[in-house]
């Protein structure tokens, strides 16, 4: 990720597409081994804060970084935590053999990718309710 609060968008959307191509494989094999690359790159960025997905597309961006246009790394952060959650809990439903349970979070994380790719973040979303919620609750207290 970049040293700045924001993150280029090229690089949200290449860690996007890894997450949507991952995950339609895992459903067509069911080979649980493919939700590994985007749920341990995801699990290296929350802890170390350095995405492996976005270093490696940051390579074939052509213009400088401050060039594109910019998410922010907060909501980023916030929508990658859910995403390791969809990913982790669908890679142990399916080790456990729960395919049904392990279908449904593939579904979960695929869709929000899906609509992300398409311009709508449902993390986003998630994240502005929360935040009006904990308004709401200061203000009633």
């Amino acid at each position: 990720m970049t040293t700045n609060q924001n993150i280029p968008r090229p690089l949200v959307r290449a860690n996007q597409w890894v997450i949507v191509i991952s995950v339609i494989a895992f459903m067509i094999t069911r080979q649980s081994v493919l939700l590994l690359p985007p749920l341990l790159s995801g699990l290296y960025s929350l802890f170390l804060n350095v995405h492996p997905i976005m270093e490696i597309a940051k390579r074939f961006l052509r213009k400088p970084l401050n060039e594109y246009g910019q998410e922010d790394k907060q909501q980023q952060r916030f929508n990658q935590i859910l995403a390791v959650s969809m990913l982790l809990s669908a890679f142990i439903s399916s080790l456990m053999g729960w395919t049904w349970l392990s279908l449904l979070f593939s579904i979960m994380v695929l869709t929000a990718c899906s609509l992300a790719i398409l311009g709508f973040c449902i993390g986003c979303y998630i994240h502005y309710q929360i935040s009006l919620w904990r308004q709401r609750k200061v203000e009633n207290s």
